[in-house]
């Protein structure tokens, strides 16, 4: 059974979330985007991409809507999720990718205008019903979970780094630093910024800045909670990251012992398609569009003392994600909504009348 898309906010990220269905997914079909930019912007911005290269087909751009390989897509320009037209659209999974509505409530407005479920591709500013990592805890994903995120493009690294290095040797504790490629919330060049790193200008700067992707691995992987940290240090590059952890040990350990254990790691089930191992000497362009979540860079393994180690893993923040943003909805959309409770009636719900 085919599944019906929306894209709430159609950039980075969401072009690309649609780039992968497109490439690889046959079964899911994007029917309608929302984003408050007009359709010939969005489809020249679908058709050419400094960093992925040209849109494999054919994009047009219509009066309110835009045309790939021949199928018309509705494109509307609304600013409350509420008022989105998902129950006509009969939207089984939005995408929502705006990074502004990332509250329960602001989610909610998704489900409230008809849509079945909602993916964030943020980590969720509150609770939500499932933050999922694929390869690390899709296991405690359940049919009634109808807000779901799909964590950062750094904790979809880190997980499953610290996961295989947990369950083979223990960690005591860890710290993880993201060189991370630039992104929109960044000032081109030295402009106002909450974040005063973030005014300067991205292409010229190393600029370190804040991250939880560390501490969120704690909510995926209940045994690390509160035993990782983390920053960031924004490059000049425009996609393709690496995370460097460095962890102290329950075991002792070589270099060997790790590499082993992440070659092997990467070919079992529960991690193919999102480890993978290398003993290559990669650079950040190396692995940009690579699906992959955590490719494992064996050359840059470390120990020191036995059991201080440091590992290095690369990631494209932007293709990689992607793919597990489509692939976690597949995953859920096999899970039945249950049906939610009939209302009792007036005649169900009344009191006996007195005489």
């Amino acid at each position: 059974m085919g599944m019906r898309i929306s894209i709430n906010g159609f950039g980075r990220i969401g072009r690309n979330v649609f780039r992968v269905i497109c490439q690889r997914y046959p079964d899911v079909e994007v029917v309608h985007i929302n984003d408050l930019t007009d359709p010939a912007t969005l489809a020249h911005l679908l058709k050419y991409d400094s960093v992925h290269g040209p849109f494999d087909g054919k994009v047009e751009a219509g009066k309110d809507s835009i045309k790939v390989n021949g199928k018309k897509i509705a494109v509307t320009a609304i600013k409350d999720p509420a008022q989105l037209p998902h129950a006509a659209n009969q939207v089984d999974f939005v995408v929502e990718s705006t990074g502004i509505f990332t509250s329960r409530e602001a989610c909610q407005k998704h489900l409230d205008a008809g849509a079945k479920r909602v993916l964030l591709t943020v980590p969720p500013k509150d609770e939500v019903d499932a933050m999922i990592v694929l390869g690390v805890n899709e296991a405690t994903l359940k049919p009634e979970h109808r807000i779901i995120s799909n964590a950062s493009c750094t904790t979809n690294c880190l997980a499953p780094l610290a996961k295989v290095l947990d369950a083979k040797f223990g960690i005591v504790r860890g710290m993880m630093t993201t060189v991370h490629a630039y992104t929109n919330d960044q000032q081109v060049l030295d402009l106002p910024h909450k974040d005063l790193r973030r005014a300067r200008a991205a292409a010229c700067n190393i600029i370190p800045t804040t991250t939880g992707a560390a501490r969120a691995v704690g909510k995926v992987l209940p045994t690390l909670k509160g035993k990782l940290d983390g920053c960031a240090l924004r490059v000049p590059v425009p996609d393709g990251s690496v995370v460097d952890l460095v962890a102290e040990l329950k075991t002792d350990v070589t270099v060997e012992d790790l590499n082993k254990a992440y070659a092997e790691a990467a070919k079992a089930k529960d991690l193919k398609g999102i480890l993978q191992y290398s003993e290559d000497p990669l650079v950040s362009s190396d692995i940009v569009r690579n699906p992959h979540s955590t490719i494992f860079d064996a050359q840059s393994t470390m120990v020191m003392e036995k059991r201080m180690v440091k590992l290095v893993a690369w990631y494209d923040n932007e293709w990689g994600y992607s793919n597990r943003v489509v692939e976690l909805m597949r995953l859920a959309n096999k899970m039945k909504l249950p049906k939610a409770p009939k209302a009792a009636s007036k005649a169900e719900g009344a009191a006996p009348a007195g005489k």
